[in-house]
């Protein structure tokens, strides 16, 4: 039956609205933003499972770190689960440990703590307990700790104790942050300009916690080597450096330990909890090796 001539120029002006390029884009555009985000999520997502072919590709080609992250994320599930095909990987695992760029080794370090049997990862682990770079060393100290090993208990010490921040070379510093502001690891701090007219240079914390004090006037100018800011530690880094002291804490660590167990300023009840273990378990041990001898 055929439809009165106004209602086929509706439906046909109906037809040409929906299929006109403008609603079309209006309609495809949000599908299409949705779709990106999506993916986008799904690569850089660290649960996402890799194949082996992508795990020893990123584990051997560094050129794009989040990928080489993900494989370590991966790897060290693998380990804490126990699965004895991690081991294919130690290799890699402990080239990354002398990789240049210091996440690359801080994250190796992390990884190698997952497998406390491994002599490989041990010795790996003392040599980076040297390491230049703090954070490196504080990821070694706490691996370790799981070998029950105090090599990097002074290191430990270190982690419940404020950071010098220094300057890498002279200039004129403006600060990015100001005292009692919190600052992640890898935040800026400052920033330093030379008077040569070089490009400025950021001073970034290692690690995560608050900006106790401001060691220069903003706009002066600083040394090489001279005291930038000093860092207070963070709620998460001191818990981990107590769970690693109730391994291997000497006596002479006591002091640090019972200053949290007492209730540090800006510390959790965690933090405070954990404390008190940790100084329960020091003077255990230490009253046992008295008791052997």
């Amino acid at each position: 039956m055929l439809l009165p001539f106004q209602s086929r120029e509706r439906m046909m002006a109906g037809t040409n609205r929906l299929g006109s390029p403008r609603n079309t884009l209006i309609f495809f555009v949000p599908i299409l933003v949705v779709l990106i985000t999506f993916l986008f999520w799904y690569q850089t997502w660290f649960g996402r499972p890799l194949s082996e072919r992508e795990m020893s590709q990123y584990l051997s080609d560094t050129s794009v770190p989040h990928k080489t992250q993900h494989a370590l994320v991966q790897l060290s599930d693998r380990m804490a689960r126990g699965d004895g095909t991690a081991r294919r990987w130690y290799p890699e695992i402990i080239t990354l440990a002398q990789n240049k760029e210091t996440q690359m080794r801080s994250m190796a370090a992390w990884v190698m703590g997952q497998d406390n049997h491994s002599e490989e990862f041990h010795q790996t682990l003392r040599r980076l307990v040297d390491d230049p770079a703090p954070l490196v060393r504080w990821n070694a100290a706490l691996a370790l700790a799981r070998f029950s090993d105090a090599e990097g208990e002074p290191q430990l010490r270190a982690m419940l104790r404020p950071f010098a921040l220094t300057a890498p070379q002279s200039g004129t510093v403006k600060f990015r942050l100001k005292e009692e502001d919190v600052v992640q690891s890898g935040g800026i701090v400052a920033r330093l300009s030379s008077a040569a007219g070089a490009n400025p240079v950021d001073v970034v914390s290692p690690m995560a916690g608050e900006v106790a004090r401001l060691a220069a006037k903003d706009g002066g100018q600083i040394g090489a080597g001279d005291t930038v800011a000093v860092i207070r530690p963070g709620d998460t880094q001191v818990f981990e450096a107590l769970r690693a002291l109730v391994l291997i804490g000497r006596l002479e660590t006591l002091p640090e330990v019972e200053r949290f167990a007492a209730g540090a300023p800006g510390m959790s009840d965690r933090v405070r909890a954990q404390a008190f273990l940790t100084a329960q378990a020091i003077r255990q041990r230490v009253t046992e090796m008295k008791r052997m001898k």
